[in-house]
């Protein structure tokens, strides 16, 4: 079956409005319309700030997962004839890559050809390869690959076998049970982790960024994400991430990110200088990572209800500056609301930080932000935030 045929059988609903192709991680925008993923968050990461399908302006581009289709799709999959005998053949041919994969006789070599053949096979249109992966159980077998060699062993040759598992894992990964990622729980598994978090090339530690990403996004993986996340050493390394180049630091933002969304890491986080990162990726955002700056600020208001996480914030010699001119976000109304948010705590908690606000020029960030079209919602923060500076500033005038 070629690749027009496949598609035709694809149901109008299961398409992704933007690349035309299966669903592979369907999530829905505030305008109720639903996008693959990986095709929203690049539509939002270059800089768009609208709905592709209804071009309405996002003043909330939070996605949430479409938990619903996702199932849909599964069921529809499951009976599909894309698994009728007429491709056999390559069902059949994926099958004797994963023997080579498995086999104590194939040579590391081999291995290597197979896997990029995988890689090959798995970054192609999604809606039929990708499902023959998952039929045949591919993720446990590659998460072994990697993770399952002890790291003093590994040679060149072995990295690169890890670097293209890891590739293959991340393409997986969207549509399959996350389970097989508890296997990192285990003390040798994670010790090779930390050992590719620390050795691996730059698109090794992107791709272990973008997993630490997905053990957050299923209660099936929750302890794995607080082992990783109360692991010191990894976090601290997260962190530095951030100052790397994009693609880097876009993942590792990401995954400090995912890590917040439990209670129990949040401590290490701050520990590990989470609140100065995130304010330096920040401030180091170019025009076109402006969105991804609204999830810098979403994770510092996350951080905020830990005492240390505010005065790491306060302490930092350019965090209210920063926060400060994120008010005014033209582009970007979320960054904004979030801006006003964490000001209107640290600026209720901390004279230093009230003061400091006003002489980076809070007070006509926050006039501009009201005359804005920005949401009601930005607006009423923006008023809180002068109300509470005018009268602190009229008790602190009384007191002298």
């Amino acid at each position: 079956m070629n690749k027009v045929q496949i598609e035709i059988t694809i149901p109008h609903l299961f398409r992704c409005p933007i690349s035309l192709d299966l669903f592979e991680d369907p999530v829905t925008l505030s305008t109720g319309q639903t996008y693959d993923r990986s095709n929203i968050v690049q539509w939002l990461d270059a800089g768009n700030l609208t709905c592709p399908v209804t071009m309405q302006k996002l003043h909330d581009s939070s996605i949430v997962p479409n938990h619903t289709l996702r199932h849909l799709i599964d069921q529809w999959l499951q009976l599909c004839h894309q698994f009728d005998t007429g491709n056999s053949e390559t069902i059949d041919y994926l099958a004797s890559l994963k023997h080579t994969l498995q086999s104590h006789d194939s040579t590391l070599e081999n291995k290597v050809q197979a896997l990029g053949k995988i890689r090959v096979l798995s970054d192609e249109y999604c809606s039929f390869k990708k499902s023959c992966f998952i039929k045949l159980s591919f993720l446990s077998l590659l998460l072994e690959l990697v993770f399952g060699t002890e790291y003093a062993k590994l040679s060149k040759n072995h990295m690169e076998l890890k670097e293209l598992a890891l590739s293959c894992i991340i393409n997986f990964l969207p549509l399959v049970s996350l389970e097989p990622l508890n296997m990192i729980k285990d003390e040798s598994k994670l010790a090779t982790f930390m050992h590719l978090f620390e050795k691996g090339t730059i698109s090794m530690k992107i791709s272990l960024c973008n997993l630490i990403e997905s053990t957050a996004s299923s209660s099936k993986t929750e302890e794995v994400c607080y082992m990783l996340g109360n692991t010191n050493k990894l976090v601290h390394d997260i962190v530095l991430f951030c100052h790397k180049k994009f693609e880097l630091s876009k993942a590792a933002i990401k995954a400090i990110s995912a890590l917040c969304s439990l209670e129990s890491n949040k401590e290490s986080l701050v520990r590990a200088g989470a609140i100065d990162g995130v304010i330096r990726y920040i401030s180091g955002c170019e025009r076109k990572q402006k969105n991804l700056a609204a999830l810098g600020m979403s994770i510092i208001e996350k951080l905020l209800v830990l005492e240390s996480a505010k005065e790491a914030l306060v302490n930092n010699p350019n965090g209210v500056e920063t926060l400060v001119k994120m008010v005014f976000m033209v582009c970007n109304q979320e960054c904004s609301e979030g801006s006003v948010e964490v000001l209107l705590i640290i600026c209720g908690d901390f004279r230093s930080a009230r003061e400091e606000a006003i002489g980076a020029g809070v007070l006509t960030q926050l006039l501009f932000l009201m005359q804005s079209q920005c949401a009601t919602k930005t607006k009423t923060k923006a008023r809180m935030l002068l109300k509470l500076l005018r009268s602190k500033w009229t008790e602190e005038s009384k007191q002298v």
